[in-house]
Order: structure tokens, then C-alpha cells, then sequence
């Protein structure tokens, strides 16, 4: 045999032991089952309030205005009757840390409820697959259907489903949206065809991460993408309630008749129906016990108990409990004893510290800001009259929703002359120091202070910026300098 057909019968042989090894498991595409019980009802209540508050807010008005409106382009966030602006940028950052700081809260207490109950991945997950079983059918025929070839039916069905699904993915990124740009100005736009290019984006891109996450890739983003999925053991211990499956009492399971009871049969109470898995929306099994896949909606609670009645046996198989009660046997009321334990005394009690402050502060807040700016263009300059003068620039910010007026003085330097610029609806125009300022809004205005050249020595003078409210008298100083030159 020659040298080149003894090579290729090596390769050859290479080839058929070549094994080909994936570095990513394979998904299979979970079809959760239908169930209804007490803890689906609950999940159902929190998502028609998580939708009514979210469809439902921006349409609500406040006065002339809408009454949540982040708005960038103005440069205002309104809260109701709150209006803040960039400078009040603290007060988001504290109403964010509260927010992360109750999840926290929570989590040590009951788990992932926000992940089961109220979570926007999981909310409209589960409307999605809604809108699939009313078009599709229930668990058994989306699988017969998915594995058919396709036909008019199955092309009818799932058409219809991907325009539905993609027509409530549109209007959840236009209501997104209407949380930045005013919704009724946003409704008028679409409906002439004249939305902006930015708005158009966002609303394109919003409903297609909602039709992406929730129509297909669903528990992978709870099991992957969600990094509280991966954090959450840092909040959870042996006293936090999850999802629990009773292994002392189900074990060992095993199928049997309805007559059979667990002592006649020598089996658990679990008869290993698989129900609890086929109702899980990410697909794991939880008599595995605690995973970081289950994102605590219950549903394998429900199911169980419906098995359990069923047999005859008392619920509870799968249940919301601590780790400790099943350990030791506790009763309910024992469970709450270890609800105020150190780490949940301690995010209370951050929590309310933080709380009262961000009331404290927003009862102590001025209803208008000023900030003074130094022109840097004139530093200093001397006028044709024989005066120095130094140019500032004041933004005057009314944060209430009436107009305001505001008198203008400035201390701290003998003989100074006060004269300012934009002030045409001043109401003293000869002192030309009253400011008005329309509702919710921003204003600029010039200032020139001046003094008679040679009666201050030279150096950085310490002044005093003083605007009071004609209306509430509320009076807000700001320091500045006036320069005089050698």
C-alpha cells in the first residue's frame, strides 16, 4: 500500500472518531401549562394594576399639564405636583436608592416575589402567553401545532398571534415613550404621520425588546440576562421565604391510585406527575430544591395543591416557607417571629432614615432656584460714566405652577449700582429689579453691577446675591465675586 492511501485511511479514520462538543447546552422552548389557584390570582391582580398604572399615568392630567412627564427636552421632571430640574437631580438619585433598597428589603424577607408577582419581564411574559392560548390553544396544542409542518391553518394562527403580539408591543413602547415626550402631543404626531426621528426610535426600539424578551426569549432573560437572578443569595438566608418542596413528606415519590394512601403504599405524598414542572415558566424542577432559576410566582404551588386534593392528602407539599421552618418543623406563626431579624432591622432601618430625609428635604425646599454665573467674556470693564463694571448672568427657576415675581438685590460693596436686562414685563421698571417668571419654568437674565472706579482697592470683592418671591417671601442668597483690575 502506498504512502498516500495509507494517509487517507488515517484521516479517514480521524474523521469517524471526530466527536463534535458544544459549548452551550441546547434549549428546548418550554410550553408552561395553564393552572389557576390563589397564588395565580394574586399574580393576575398585580398585573392588571402594573398595567393600568403604566397604560393608564400618562394619560392622567395635572392642571394644564400631564401629571408624570420626565421631560428632556425642556429640561423638567414632573411628579405630580413636584416639578424638578437638573440641579434637583439628588432627589431622582434618592426616590432610585429607596427603590433599590426596598427591593433589598423584600428580598430578604420573601424572596423574589417582585420577580413572580410584579417584574416587567415576567408581567408581560405572561400576557403574551395569554395572547398565545387564546389563539393557539392550551399547552398540548401549541406543541402539536409547533411540531406540524406548516399549513394555511398553522400560518393563520401563528400570523395572527405575531401581529397581536406585535401591535401590543408598539403601544408599549408609544406609552414608554409618552413618559418623555407629552403623550396627547405624541398621539397627534402619530396620527398625522409627524413623530420626530428620536421618538420614532425609541418607540420602535422599546416595543421590540418587549416583543423580543416576552415573545421569545422569556425565562432566558430571568435565567441569564437579569442580574438580580445572580445577586439575590447575597440577600436571601435561612429565615427568607421561597417557593419549598416538602422533601421529608414527598419522599420517596412515586405514581399510584387515588385509593392507595401514603401509608398503605410506603410512597410520599409526591406521586410524581411532573405537573410542577410542566406550570414552571423557566422550566426547572423545585423538588430539586432552591435554584436561582425560580423567580418565586407560585405556580407550582397551585398545581401541587390541585394534585393534592385530588389524592385526598393535605396541601402544602409546595409551599411559600424558610428554609429553617421545613428544617424544623415550625408552625406559621413561628415563621413571622423571624421576619425581624438583624439584616431586615438594618435595611428598615437605612430605609427609613433615607425616607425622612427625602420628605425632610422636600418640605425644606425652596420653590425657586437661582444660580449665578459669572461672565467670562467681561471679567471687568470700564464704562464710558467713569463706573466698574462686572456682568453676571442669573437662571431663575420657578419650581412652583403659578407665576411668580422676584426682586432682585445684591450686597456687599459700598455705593453699588444694581441694573439688569430682560426684564421688558418687570413691573418697576425704573428700579428694574423685579423678575417675572412663568409657571414651571426657566429664565436667564443679565445682570451689570457697578461701582464708582477708585473706591474699592483692587482684589476679589465677597457680594451677595439676594432674590426674594413677591409671592411666598421666600428669600434665596447666592455668593458670588466682583473683581476689580490694578
Amino acid at each position: 500500500m502506498s504512502q498516500a492511501s495509507v494517509s487517507k485511511a488515517a484521516e479517514k479514520t480521524i474523521s469517524m472518531n471526530e466527536v463534535v462538543i458544544s459549548l452551550y447546552e441546547a434549549q428546548e422552548k418550554i410550553y408552561p401549562r395553564s393552572i389557576f389557584g390563589y397564588f395565580t390570582k394574586w399574580r393576575w391582580v398585580m398585573i392588571w394594576l402594573t398595567q393600568l398604572f403604566f397604560y393608564g399615568v400618562p394619560w392622567l392630567l395635572w392642571g394644564q399639564r400631564q401629571a408624570l412627564l420626565f421631560d428632556l427636552d425642556a429640561k423638567r421632571f414632573y411628579i405630580f405636583n413636584l416639578v424638578l430640574y437638573p440641579q434637583d437631580l439628588i432627589y431622582l438619585t434618592a426616590i432610585l436608592i429607596i427603590s433599590a433598597l426596598s427591593l433589598f428589603l423584600f428580598t430578604a424577607i420573601a424572596g423574589r416575589l417582585w420577580c413572580g408577582y410584579t417584574c416587567p419581564q415576567t408581567v408581560y411574559t405572561e400576557i403574551f402567553l395569554w395572547i398565545e392560548k387564546i389563539i393557539e390553544g392550551d399547552r398540548a396544542n401549541r406543541m402539536k401545532l409547533d411540531e406540524s409542518s406548516m399549513s394555511a391553518k398553522k400560518l393563520l394562527k401563528k400570523g395572527g398571534k405575531h401581529f397581536i403580539w406585535i401591535a401590543f408591543a408598539m403601544w408599549t413602547g408609544f406609552t414608554f415613550v409618552g413618559y418623555f415626550t407629552p403623550i396627547r402631543e405624541l398621539m397627534s404626531e402619530s396620527i398625522h404621520f409627524s413623530v420626530g426621528p428620536w421618538d420614532t426610535f425609541w418607540v420602535c426600539f422599546y416595543g421590540f425588546a418587549t416583543y423580543g424578551n416576552a415573545g421569545f426569549m422569556r425565562e432566558q432573560v430571568c435565567k441569564y440576562m437579569c442580574p438580580y437572578a445572580r445577586f439575590q443569595s447575597a440577600m436571601f438566608d435561612d429565615d427568607t421565604l421561597i417557593v419549598t418542596y416538602d422533601e421529608a413528606r414527598g419522599e420517596p415519590r412515586g405514581g399510584r391510585s387515588r385509593k392507595v394512601g401514603t401509608d398503605s403504599s410506603k410512597l410520599g405524598s409526591c406521586i410524581d406527575c411532573s405537573l410542577c414542572v410542566q406550570v414552571c415558566p423557566t422550566g426547572i424542577d423545585i423538588r430539586k430544591g432552591l435554584q436561582y432559576e425560580c423567580i418565586g410566582c407560585g405556580a407550582c404551588a397551585d398545581v401541587c395543591d390541585t394534585v393534592m386534593d385530588k389524592m385526598g392528602y393535605a396541601r402544602g407539599l409546595i409551599k411559600y416557607s424558610t428554609q429553617n421552618a421545613i428544617t424544623r418543623k415550625w408552625s406559621h406563626n413561628q415563621i413571622l417571629k423571624r421576619i425581624l431579624r438583624p439584616r431586615v432591622l438594618a435595611y428598615m432601618s437605612i430605609l427609613t432614615l433615607l425616607i425622612l430625609g427625602l420628605l425632610v428635604s422636600l418640605s425644606l425646599r425652596s420653590s425657586f432656584r437661582v444660580d449665578v454665573v459669572r461672565d467670562r467674556g467681561v471679567m471687568a470693564r470700564l464704562t464710558d460714566d467713569g463706573m466698574l463694571e462686572n456682568v453676571y448672568r442669573l437662571q431663575i427657576m420657578n419650581a412652583t405652577e403659578t407665576a411668580h415675581q422676584y426682586r432682585l438685590s445684591v450686597t456687599g460693596l459700598k455705593d453699588l449700582k444694581v441694573e439688569s436686562e430682560n426684564v421688558e414685563d418687570a413691573e418697576d421698571k425704573e428700579e428694574n429689579r423685579i423678575i417675572m417668571v412663568k409657571p414651571a419654568e426657566s429664565r436667564w437674565v443679565i445682570v451689570d453691577l457697578k461701582i464708582p472706579y477708585g473706591t474699592v482697592e483692587s482684589g476679589t470683592h465677597k457680594i451677595q446675591f439676594e432674590i426674594q418671591s413677591l409671592e411666598s417671601k421666600e428669600t434665596v442668597t447666592e455668593k458670588s465675586i466682583f473683581l476689580v483690575p490694578r
